[in-house]
């Protein structure tokens, strides 16, 4: 249920309607965020955990289905309400302002949920990884480091940060830590390991296929 304190992400790439939105919201005192695109609400979610999301099911430049299929394969998220915003639409052409009710997202592709990097596949739903056709055996930190790195791939992370969004111990932790987990990952990985990119004096990040 909702409160006065609720925290709600509209995810639109229209500034007009995401204004609209906004208006509309405030007069229930709601905690009003907007993000135009899927890494950008996919990053606020990680940090905020809005109790609300409403999304614009035909972003311009991607397909916004995604952030629904993968708010399903997570298992802290999947419960998450979800109100899809269809714009009306006349002779070919999307009408300005937003006509939207709630409606249960589709059923996502069979692979639409599974996080890759080239044959680098993560199955968030099975908690499972495969190179190719190979099944890895990880361990559950280094599956936790996988998945994260796999969410934000080609970004830098250092240890410290890394630390801090994966261990809740972190301020009683070394930063070495993450080099021996980092180091068991790439070893359970085999072929893929050269995916997992060390960045001198920066961190580490995983390579975008």
């Amino acid at each position: 249920m909702t409160t006065a304190n609720t925290i709600v992400l509209v995810v639109d790439d229209k500034p007009a309607i995401a204004e609209l939105l906004k208006f509309s919201l405030h007069e229930d005192e709601w905690i009003w965020h907007s993000v135009p695109s899927l890494a950008q609400a996919w990053d606020f979610i990680g940090r905020e955990r809005p109790e609300l999301l409403l999304q614009e099911s035909m972003l311009r430049q991607e397909g916004g289905l995604r952030l629904l299929a993968r708010l399903r394969g997570e298992r802290g998220l999947r419960g998450r309400p979800v109100m899809l915003l269809a714009a009306a639409c006349g002779e070919g052409e999307r009408a300005p302002a937003p006509a939207f009710t709630p409606q249960a997202p589709p059923e996502p592709a069979p692979d639409e949920h599974l996080l890759r990097s080239g044959r680098l596949v993560l199955d968030p739903l099975s908690c499972s990884v495969r190179v190719g056709n190979h099944k890895v055996e990880v361990r559950h930190a280094e599956y936790r480091l996988l998945r994260f790195l796999l969410c934000h791939p080609g970004q830098v992370f250092s240890r410290a940060q890394l630390l801090e969004q994966l261990w809740e111990s972190h301020d009683t932790l070394d930063q070495r830590t993450v080099d021996v987990h980092v180091l068991r990952l790439r070893k359970a990985l085999g072929r893929a390991k050269s995916l997992i990119k060390t960045v001198r004096g920066a961190g580490y990040m995983l390579s975008p296929a």
